[in-house]
């Protein structure tokens, strides 16, 4: 009997035993899936059904008369298309480039060890931490010539002194270059700052005994080592400017006339204004498209180094 005893505990104690396992395994599933579904209906969801009402005749309200390919022969026959792709060429282009040359020369700056390091990353970083709308708000008061950088000059003095860029209909895409980069490029600093601290100390060392100067250093071997910073930064930037609506809406609204205009703000106007659904809906197709574009093959490259 003192030999049953234990037998019979240990067998009474396996259906609980694996009862825990089984409710351990099961519930970081069960708090997820309710995320899960959300994220299933209410983002690729609605996703695909902005897909499907591109090709039906949607107006005000989604309708389900099929129209086929017609929505997008209109939309690459409007105008306005065709200024909201060239606007965002011109924006994502200086954008990228600016943002990425700005803050590789920050991060090489701070990669100094200077001093106040923390403090001065701190500041560079804080515009991130505003929502586009504040800092379109901010930066239409300080580019307004009535109110702004232009009338603050011309008080001291400077009677001559004129910057109505926000005002001008071929300088006011540039506004928003200057303020999309004001915010964005202490993120960027941040990217690259890291991948310079990545960097084996042995190596850079090694090339400063051959005499290697401070520019064929950063040449040859800093910056070819950054290339997974610079292709991480393009991504983010590409696919933030392809997006961008907030920062627009609040700095110009899309003016002056359509000077301004990016495919996410006419996708907008034409979907809750213009009362044009089904074009509306093939902007966004044609925009997610472009974000996939870019994000598909960087997915693909990131997973393929890892194997």
């Amino acid at each position: 009997m003192t030999q049953i005893a234990p037998d019979v505990r240990e067998v009474s104690a396996r259906p609980q035993n694996a009862g825990r396992d089984w409710l351990r395994e099961a519930l970081p599933k069960i708090v997820l899936s309710p995320s899960l579904a959300m994220v299933l209906i209410f983002v690729y969801g609605f996703i695909i059904f902005t897909f499907y009402l591109s090709f039906t005749d949607s107006r005000i309200l989604p309708s389900y008369g099929w129209e086929g390919w017609s929505n997008y022969s209109k939309l690459f026959r409007i105008r306005a298309w065709d200024t909201a792709v060239s606007n965002l060429l011109i924006f994502g282009s200086l954008y990228i480039v600016i943002c990425c040359a700005l803050g590789l020369a920050l991060a090489i700056l701070l990669d100094q060890k200077i001093r106040a390091e923390g403090f001065i990353r701190t500041v560079y970083l804080y515009p991130m931490a505003l929502s586009f709308i504040v800092t379109g708000t901010a930066w239409k008061w300080f580019l307004d010539p009535g109110i702004g950088l232009q009338a603050v000059v011309r008080s001291w003095g400077w009677e001559s002194f004129t910057f109505d860029w926000i005002k001008d209909g071929d300088m006011a895409i540039y506004t928003i270059v200057i303020a999309a980069v004001w915010q964005t490029s202490g993120f960027v600093m941040a990217m690259f700052l890291a991948g310079l601290r990545g960097i084996d100390n042995e190596v850079l060392k090694a090339a400063q005994i051959d005499g290697a100067s401070n520019w064929a250093l950063y040449r040859r071997i800093v910056i070819p080592q950054l290339r997974p910073a610079f292709m991480s930064a393009f991504v983010v930037l590409a696919h933030m400017a392809i997006k961008s609506y907030d920062l627009v809406i609040a700095l110009t609204g899309g003016g002056p006339g359509t000077a301004t205009e990016l495919p996410a703000t006419f996708m907008y106007s034409y979907t809750f204004t213009r009362n044009q659904m089904g074009i509306g809906a093939a902007s966004a197709t044609i925009m997610l498209m472009a974000i996939a574009a870019i994000m598909v093959p960087y997915i693909y490259s990131e997973l393929r180094e890892k194997k």
